[in-house]
């Protein structure tokens, strides 16, 4: 079931009012109104893991990393702005993921 984390991401994202989708940087992502986006699928970007980044809370980074490392982490360019990954190859939680998601960002 590789694709089934996608599926799943994807279902979520386009929940969002105004949410669409489209490549970025070869990978899907998921943007609201034309230009602002909100979440990227990285599959295996700069290593051998599948998880997406995304615009997150202030200080959910630092707090989810820091709380479990296994699930979650600072992703390479976006993480110095608050962005959070999450890994998407174990078991996660679908409810905090949404909940993530869908937070509005500073």
């Amino acid at each position: 079931m590789p694709d089934e984390p996608l599926a799943k991401l994807r279902a979520i994202c386009l929940a969002l009012t105004e949410a669409s989708e489209r490549l970025s940087h070869g990978e899907p992502s998921w943007f609201v109104g034309k230009r602002k986006q909100f979440v990227m699928y990285a599959d295996h970007h700069r290593d051998d893991r599948v998880g997406f980044w995304c615009a997150a809370p202030p200080v959910a980074q630092e707090v989810l990393v820091s709380a479990d490392a296994g699930r979650f982490f600072r992703p390479p360019y976006v993480g110095s702005r608050g962005w959070l990954g999450v890994y998407l190859d174990v078991p996660q939680d679908w409810d905090q993921i949404a909940d993530i998601v869908s937070t509005p960002t500073g």
